[in-house]
């Protein structure tokens, strides 16, 4: 007796068969809403924050066993790091101050607290980047000096972005400014024995930290700026000045072209150091041994202005160091730049002019 066969078009198979495409056709469509519906939201979320400058979104995270939350109502101030220890302890300063100004908290990047944190006492909280991205930041230009619609800043979510280093953002409130850029007690001791090696016999020392500013300055300065670096008859006049006023000086030079140095500072009487390493931004070593003199010879560049006013004894600075028309000028103002009793010694432009 033979076998029927099964029929292929089994009317229930196809039934079955169809009703599986119609449920993953259903499926397929539903995703595909849930994507569209996301797209629309997080682009209603984007379109609003760059109009109104607020993040509709919960931010939270613990940062050093400090629960930090952020709801709609907060307001996070920050600052973008770059550059070098001199650029970020000016941006550092500018922030703290102008966030005070306007009565916003000030948070940090972990590039700049990583920086900072290893030399100085610092207290400004980190923000991760990880959290930073969720924002939706206001950015904002700041130019070297402080300027009145700096103290009105709008914005919950800002950004501050430039390399400020002026006195007048923060000198107001110096004495906070310091605090925050208090030596950790480690450097403090390394630095005084260093400093109490070089005092060897002399009974009434006085401590005059150098910084010669040379790197990229020396193609930059006069190809770009118009200008000059300090040069050897700059720097025996500052030494002259400190050695007239005190009876044993002893001159602790730093700079990113030692070499340079030592061919053009006379050191025959027996007062001058030259620290070799010539590592600006990183141990931060040279930096706290200028900072812990009584007074600053300095040439140009945010190293030596900080070591200045850190020291806060004198400082003789250069100044007039380009041509009327340099275009430094738009971007750098002296009297904003350097402190009014500061010493300023003008530079010799004769080599700008004859070539």
């Amino acid at each position: 007796m033979r076998r029927s066969r099964k029929c292929h078009c089994d009317p229930r198979r196809l039934m079955l068969k169809h009703r599986r495409r119609k449920i993953c056709l259903l499926f397929l469509v539903l995703y595909l809403s849930l994507c569209l519906v996301t797209y629309v939201y997080f682009l209603h979320i984007s379109t609003l924050c760059s109009f109104s400058n607020t993040c509709p979104c919960t931010i939270s995270w613990s940062e050093k066993n400090k629960s930090i939350h952020f709801d709609n109502h907060s307001s996070v101030w920050t600052i973008r790091p770059m550059g070098r220890l001199g650029n970020q302890m000016g941006q550092y300063a500018a922030l703290y101050a102008l966030a005070e100004i306007n009565g916003r908290p000030a948070y940090i990047f972990p590039e700049m607290y990583q920086l900072l944190s290893q030399i100085f006492k610092i207290s400004l909280p980190v923000l991760p980047r990880s959290n930073a991205t969720a924002i939706c930041w206001k950015e904002y230009e700041l130019h070297d000096w402080m300027s009145n619609e700096y103290r009105t800043i709008k914005g919950k979510y800002v950004k501050l972005i430039g390399y400020p280093c002026s006195w007048t953002f923060y000198h107001p409130i110096q004495d906070e400014i310091r605090r925050e850029f208090t030596f950790h007690d480690f450097i403090k001791e390394e630095v005084n024995q260093h400093l109490n090696q070089l005092r060897g016999d002399r009974k009434h020392v006085t401590y005059i930290g150098i910084h010669v500013r040379r790197g990229d300055y020396v193609y930059v300065m006069p190809k770009i700026w118009k200008g000059v670096l300090a040069d050897k008859d700059y720097l025996q006049n500052a030494m002259a000045y400190f050695r007239k006023k005190y009876p044993e000086p002893v001159f602790i030079v730093a700079s990113d072209g030692m070499q340079w140095c030592k061919e053009n500072i006379d050191a025959s009487k027996g007062d001058v150091y030259f620290l070799d390493d010539g590592i600006e931004s990183t141990s931060g070593k040279d930096f706290a041994l200028l900072a812990h003199c009584n007074h600053t010879i300095m040439t140009i560049g945010t190293f030596g202005y900080w070591a200045g006013y850190l020291a806060g004894g004198e400082t003789v600075y250069l100044t007039n160091f380009t041509l009327p028309e340099s275009p430094f000028l738009s971007v750098f103002h002296y009297e904003a730049a350097f402190l009014p009793h500061w010493v300023g010694i003008p530079a010799d432009l004769s080599v700008l002019y004859s070539n």
